[in-house]
């Protein structure tokens, strides 16, 4: 099979590729040698690009299915990050080799996390070679209203959206060093292969949340992005990150917060707030977890329930050390 041939039967062909979608800013999409964006007065595009690549960012054997959801899932998670609107994506897909059921299953799971992010397949390309995948994500955002990581100031509040840590307390079922035959560990295994961006609150948090990003590397190493664009300290209290019932009886308490503080793929928000803007976010419905609050200086600190600073054991993930 041809790249083209396959283009045209597994994405081309699939339903995010064919939504209509000029009123969001899309005039042309796959089909042409590039797709055209339009932006309304008065917007700005939103533009990421993620890589991911097995053995690295997912197992080797990752079901197909699972991997196309969790792929698009990751990269809108930026958009959501950013306070932006999804337009649509573009994918640049290496395979080893042409498998018809690897190519409809991951097509499928593509589509299906295309069609909760309310994403349109724009473009991309094929290649032959070690499994990976790039993808670019779409958005839009009213001019000068993004969520940027700048702008956290001393005396707000430091929150995130949800609970922390699931994902990587699912690592080990992932890799097989854990039975994954439980109810807890199914929930987990479901954050980690189909986590969903929070692009709701995202543009919920627009002209009210100072600084926002969401957490990939995991809670430390990305308030710490914050901490240096903002130039501030981020102070959390260890005693208030929020982990999931299933969490805790699949790793434990003190094994939970760890996954929690540097795990990492949580693809959940954490924003900076001032005091007063809280509670009208809560009565809209928003998940409002507070953790800690902005302070004067430098870096990320974590206090004990007594206020004593606590030594992390690990910061986060880094992409060349993992």
């Amino acid at each position: 099979m041809g790249e083209f041939e396959l283009i045209r039967r597994y994405f081309a062909a699939a339903a995010c590729a064919r939504m209509s979608g000029e009123a969001d800013g899309v005039a042309l999409g796959i089909g042409d040698d590039c797709a055209l964006l339009g932006v309304a007065p008065g917007e700005q595009l939103a533009v990421s690009t993620d890589t991911l690549v097995a053995g690295v960012h997912f197992p080797e054997r990752g079901d197909p299915g699972l991997l196309g959801q969790r792929a698009l899932a990751v990269s809108t998670s930026d958009l959501a990050g950013m306070g932006a609107a999804p337009v649509g994506f573009t994918l640049a897909l290496t395979i080893p080799s042409v498998d018809p059921d690897w190519l409809a299953a991951f097509a499928h799971g593509l589509d299906a996390m295309a069609a909760s992010c309310g994403m349109r397949l724009l473009g991309g390309d094929t290649t032959r070679g070690p499994l990976s995948m790039t993808l670019t994500v779409f958005g839009r955002v009213p001019s000068g209203h993004a969520l940027l990581r700048s702008g956290a100031r001393p005396g707000d509040l430091l929150c995130v959206g949800g609970a922390l840590g699931d994902a990587a307390g699912a690592l080990p079922i992932v890799l097989g060093e854990r039975d994954g035959h439980t109810p807890e560990a199914a929930e987990l295994l479901s954050r980690y292969w189909s986590p969903q961006p929070q692009l709701g609150l995202g543009q919920a948090l627009r002209g009210r949340a100072t600084a926002a990003l969401d957490i990939s590397d995991g809670l430390l190493a990305d308030c710490a992005h914050i901490a240096a664009a903002s130039s501030v300290s981020l102070i959390i209290e260890q005693s208030r990150v929020p982990l999931s019932s299933a969490l805790l009886a699949v790793a434990g308490a003190e094994r939970g917060l760890q996954c929690a503080l540097a795990g990492g793929d949580d693809y959940v928000l954490a924003f900076t707030l001032p005091a007063d803007a809280a509670p009208g976010l809560r009565e809209e419905g928003w998940p409002i977890h507070v953790i800690g609050h902005v302070a004067r200086g430098e870096g990320v600190h974590l206090l004990d329930t007594a206020g004593r600073a606590v030594a992390p054991q690990r910061r986060g993930y880094n992409h060349f050390q993992g």
